[in-house]
């Protein structure tokens, strides 16, 4: 089974961006400048199943039923030599119920690097798992073709498509990697650093948004 964000006749509606922590939640809002900055930030819970529930009640809603969804926050890479603090763009999103192809990856990914210089921005297939992943798991998803994997950003994306075509993209931040592993977020560099990437990028996220507006060739 497979779901695309592909292209779409009309305007796009606002933006939604879907995180799963507080850490996370914290970092974009902090971000913002203002009112709500231009999107609406939906903080799911942690875990694929939260994830479902919350993105399917928010885009029921009456304003947000055509939102562009955007799924964000933590991931664990799975290639070697990234760090923490690098950035993933999901070029799609696997798990066991779907593929999903997300929309305008290349333009995100070069808005990414402008609101974060100095940063390496990862772009590749984005897997979801409904638990932690470490040790010889990751290398297992490695051998899939994933270059990181998160608990939310699937489901995320496959609830925001299953309905119908809109816009979607997945934009994580690398807190831990092969080399890097870390226990817990927010006690270690590598969470500090993750953080800071978070709250810088949420710039690229409305670049993105609005290149949505324009033609498509």
């Amino acid at each position: 089974m497979s779901a695309a964000g592909g292209d779409r006749a009309r305007e796009p509606g606002p933006l939604l961006v879907a995180c799963a922590l507080r850490i996370e939640q914290a970092a974009l809002r902090s971000a913002c400048r203002g009112p709500a900055g231009g999107h609406v930030l939906l903080r799911t819970g942690m875990g694929p199943r939260a994830a479902e529930r919350a993105v399917g009640r928010a885009l029921d809603r009456p304003g947000t039923d055509l939102a562009a969804v955007l799924a964000t926050g933590f991931c664990a890479g799975l290639v070697p030599g990234m760090h923490p603090g690098d950035l993933v763009v999901a070029e799609e999103t696997r798990d066991p119920r779907a593929t999903v192809a997300c929309t305008g990856s290349t333009l995100l990914a070069e808005a990414l690097a402008r609101a974060a210089p100095g940063r390496t921005v990862h772009t590749g297939a984005l897997t979801g798992s409904d638990h932690v992943v470490r040790g010889q798991e990751r290398a297992q998803l490695r051998a899939t073709g994933a270059i990181a994997v998160d608990m939310e950003s699937a489901a995320t994306l496959w609830t925001a498509t299953r309905g119908g075509d809109r816009p979607v993209a997945a934009v994580r931040v690398i807190v831990d990697a092969p080399e890097h592993e870390l226990v817990r977020i927010g006690t270690v560099r590598g969470g500090i650093s993750a953080f800071r990437v978070l709250r810088a990028v949420l710039p690229a996220f409305h670049e993105w948004h609005r290149s949505l507006l324009l033609p498509r060739r």
